[in-house]
Formats: C-alpha cells, structure tokens, sequence
C-alpha cells in the first residue's frame, strides 16, 4: 500500500517540531524512508512541500536540511499570528455554524474546569483545539490553512510558558465564543486581538540566545470581558 505523501509530511514536520531533527540538521531521503517504512518517492515529495512551508532548506552540497531560522523571521511569525487571529475571529461572527459555537462553547466549558483544576497540559490542548475551531469557522481555507502552518512553525521554535492565570485566559475565550454567537464582528476581533497579544508574551525562542518575546504591539483600546456569558 503506498503511504500518501501528505501522512509522510506530516510525521516529517511534527519530528522537527517536536526536536527530534536539529535546527541545521541533514535530512536525507534514504535515512527518512527507513525510519517512516516508506519509499524514497513520498519522502522527497513531503520534503518539497517543507521547504515550501519554511521547515526545510536545500543547500549546495548538502541536500535538504533542517531550517535555521533567524530571531527575526521568528517575530515574524508572532506579528503575523497577532494580525490573522483577529480576522479569523470577525469572519467566525460573521459564518459560524451553529455546529462550530456548540464545538467551542463545549470547549471553553472544560477549559474553564481544568483551569480550577490547574490542570496545564489539558489546557494547552484544548487552547490548540480552540483556536483551530474558531478559525475553521470563518469558513476560508486560505486563513485556515496559514495559520495552521503558523502554529507549527511558532510550536517549533518558542516554548511557551503556562499562564500565571488561565482562567482568566478562558474567561476571554469565552468572550470571544459570545461576540462570535451575536455576530458581532468588531467586538470578535478586539477580544481576540487583546488575547493574543497576551499569549505571546509567553512565548521564549527555543534556539541559543533566545529571550522572552516582547509584546508585538500594544493594545490602545483594552478590551472590557466583563459581564459577558461564559
């Protein structure tokens, strides 16, 4: 059976991501389809498609390695996920299903549970899964799709220190599911604007060297969540 070259990608990048290739690192063909128990084919058709996403770079000589990116191209990443969540969030207000709002408020409901429980690890997983539901919902593939490549690349190259209270992070999720349900757009893109902002205050480059990342742009307007149902 040939394994799609999409499965071989995706096992590819989450290796990267999770370490187990250095930044710099050869990634030869042969090497990958042993450890995958595939052919050489898919594996230099999901190393195009790495190097197209920025996780892979051909060099002369040397052939396809580990990327090496610089602080700059990681704050970047972090400016660009600071501008597209927001404009997730306005057009979920705008074409959530309410298949999507029953998705996200369940989320936001055991978020808000294990933030009493102080459970950290669940709540990084639920805020992945939040922030993928919530831009899936603004029903554009092309936005879905970025930031989707966005996270991978940003998981890869900072760590992310837990909230000093995430409840509070969830009291603003569930802001953001409430301005989603009302359709109201600008309320959607400010919460979540101001939210980001704050989580990204959390991220520390993983390379050597690497510092807390400032806030990439300071809210003029801070968002008032009071008095919002959660």
């Amino acid at each position: 059976m040939r394994i799609p070259a999409r499965s071989v990608c995706t096992a590819i990048r989450d290796d990267i991501v999770a370490g187990v290739y250095e930044r710099g690192s050869r990634l030869t063909e042969e090497l990958l389809a042993r450890r995958y128990g595939v052919s050489r084919v898919p594996v230099r058709e999901a190393l195009r498609t790495l190097e197209a996403e920025g996780f892979v770079v051909t060099r002369r000589h040397a052939g396809a390695c580990v990327a090496e990116p610089t602080e700059q191209e990681a704050a970047d990443l972090l400016e660009m996920r600071v501008l597209l969540e927001p404009l997730g969030a306005a057009r979920a207000a705008q074409r959530r299903t309410e298949a999507h709002l029953k998705v996200l408020r369940g989320l936001v409901r055991l978020g808000q549970e294990r933030a009493r429980r102080g459970n950290s690890e669940d709540l990084r997983s639920l805020g992945g899964w939040f922030h993928e539901t919530l831009v899936q919902a603004s029903g554009s593939p092309a936005l879905t799709s970025t930031l989707g490549q966005l996270r991978h690349k940003i998981a890869w190259m900072y760590s992310v220190e837990a909230p000093a209270h995430p409840a509070e992070s969830w009291t603003e999720h569930g802001a953001i599911v409430d301005a989603v349900a009302r359709g109201d757009s600008d309320r959607a893109r400010a919460i979540t604007a101001l939210h980001t902002e704050r989580a990204m205050s959390a991220h520390r480059l993983r390379f050597p060297g690497g510092e807390r990342v400032e806030r990439v742009r300071t809210s003029q307007h801070p968002v008032n969540t009071a008095g919002l149902r959660h």
